[in-house]
């Protein structure tokens, strides 16, 4: 069946429509955006080049850096140029695209954090066989499950939406195509379909994270049965990776498990779940791991050396 739609682009009203809070949300959004960049790059290019980070935690984390810096350009350089912008529309092929973009790149740092949680595991849990379990093909294959199923996600959420007629009004009341918002503008009756698509995303969130709770309580309560050092050292070693799963899935669960409508509170939990995590997992991981700051001292100490001279 043809999709029946007389739109053919969207307006984006974006964060706010006052001049002065644009001005000051421009310069905020674009130095967290600028920041988030430098800090996954700098991860990412550390622990590719780096001999002594070569493990399969390292090489996850090089991984979330590398899908945090997609998943952030997915969102943010389009609304910074709304805020300077008079005219804010995008095109319909335009905005499907950037809501495919943001779901393929959520999925897949979902599944990521999934892969990451279960090297935790085996390495706490199962230490004796952690080389042969972690093995680098098996590494691969895990990174390369999170891309497919990230894709798939993305393109079930596309085939959905772009099944739905658009018949005006076009004006999106957010600073990005979303499932919710454009929902509300479909010209049909979307209570069948609304709570489909939403909960493709909203069930995903809310299973994977109870996924995660669970296993680290695993994780957690295992090394009891050897010693209160083993025990700290798990708690030591999980403690970032609990942060970034808490940050990441408590506004996802927010903005997609739920009646499909939009609230007030919608745009500034976007922000941080696009924004302001992707900027802060950098910092989580480097400040509570010693190895790695070691490293990138070390590194980015010859750079500047050799700069030098």
């Amino acid at each position: 069946m043809e999709r029946m739609s007389n739109v053919t682009e969207f307006t984006l009203l974006g964060l706010t429509q006052n001049p002065q809070l644009q001005k000051l949300l421009l310069i905020v959004c674009f130095m967290t955006y600028v920041i988030t960049l430098a800090g996954n790059t700098l991860i990412s290019i550390t622990i590719f080049i780096s001999p002594a980070l070569a493990s399969p935690m390292y090489f996850f984390l090089s991984c979330l850096s590398i899908i945090d810096g997609f998943y952030s350009s997915s969102i943010a350089p389009k609304m910074v140029f709304d805020l300077i912008s008079e005219k804010n529309t995008v095109s319909f092929n335009g905005c499907m695209t950037q809501l495919f973009a943001e779901h393929f790149f959520a999925t897949a740092e979902i599944i990521l954090l999934v892969a990451m949680a279960h090297d935790h595991y085996v390495a706490t849990c199962q230490p004796s066989h952690y080389v042969t379990i972690m093995s680098r093909p098996r590494c691969a294959l895990l990174v390369g499950a999170a891309v497919l199923l990230g894709f798939v996600h993305g393109g079930i959420q596309i085939l959905l939406m772009s099944q739905l007629p658009f018949c005006g009004p076009n004006v999106i009341d957010h600073f990005t195509c979303d499932l919710i918002p454009l929902l509300e503008l479909a010209c049909t009756d979307t209570h069948t379909q609304g709570p489909l698509i939403a909960a493709n995303s909203g069930s995903l969130c809310f299973l994977t994270f109870s996924m995660l709770v669970a296993s680290y309580v695993i994780i957690l309560r295992s090394p009891r049965t050897y010693s209160s050092e083993g025990h700290h050292k798990a708690l030591s070693t999980c403690t970032s990776h609990v942060t970034v799963v808490v940050l990441f899935f408590v506004p996802c669960t927010y903005l997609y498990l739920r009646p499909g409508t939009s609230f007030p509170t919608d745009k500034a939990v976007t922000v941080f779940c696009t924004l302001i995590t992707p900027m802060l997992n950098p910092f989580i991981y480097t400040l509570r791991n010693e190895e790695v700051k070691k490293v990138m001292k070390k590194f980015w100490g010859q750079a500047m050396k050799r700069d030098d001279e």
